[in-house]
């Protein structure tokens, strides 16, 4: 069984990231979110595992030590990685996986594995966003300004990643990603186990034409 693969899905605060990764994993089969640790305190309607694993900073930090994360970086003032375990686990068994990753994190993960494939997700204006920033109603206008001043910092190092997706459309950007995804897993290298047992499926089954 060939190993599955990874897919880095990175974007300013606001850009319809995690509503992305939503509908790409209900349309491609054989894909998984892996969830990642954070320090931040849970949102009203989140749990542990829901977005994400809620720790403390000392449960973090001891993670760090014993080199339990892929990669991990401090972002708003809060501590988040992605564990190894739950990559691995997952990649070993033929999955792919989507990771919902910071700018930083994503350059100590392709240091790590180079091999992933790294999406970066742009908002179609500078109006745009501070509209969904404001519209969700989840910042103080404050936070906004912040955010919004974070999104210039990222948005300037897309060249970082292999892939850009605008999400002007949620329908176009979902399926701009399902693109990518499956054109991964159309390489030779990825079908070549089943390839090779077609052939010799075939081999054992044809007969010459002897009329």
């Amino acid at each position: 069984m060939s190993r599955g693969e990874i897919f880095i899905i990175s974007a300013p605060s606001g850009t319809g990231k995690n509503t992305l990764i939503r509908e790409v994993l209900t349309s491609v089969e054989g894909l998984e979110h892996c969830i990642s640790h954070t320090t931040r305190e849970a949102r009203q309607g989140e749990v542990d595992g829901n977005p994400y694993h809620f720790v403390d900073r000392q449960t973090f930090n001891s993670m760090i030590e014993e080199d339990a994360f892929l990669e991990w970086a401090e972002y708003n003032d809060h501590l988040y990685g992605t564990s190894v375990e739950e990559v691995d686990s997952r990649i070993e068994r033929g999955r792919d996986v989507v990771l919902d990753i910071e700018i930083v994190g994503t350059g100590r993960l392709l240091e790590q594995r180079p091999e992933a494939h790294a999406i970066f997700v742009m908002p179609p204006s500078y109006d745009a966003l501070v509209a969904r920033l404001t519209d969700r109603g989840l910042d103080a206008a404050q936070a906004v300004t912040d955010r919004l001043a974070l999104s210039l910092w990222e948005i300037e190092r897309y060249g970082l990643y292999h892939y850009v997706i605008i999400n002007e459309d949620l329908d176009r950007a979902s399926q701009a990603l399902a693109a990518i995804i499956l054109e991964k897993r159309h390489r030779v290298a990825r079908q070549e186990e089943r390839v090779e047992g077609i052939l010799q499926d075939f081999r054992r089954l044809s007969r010459p034409n002897r009329s």
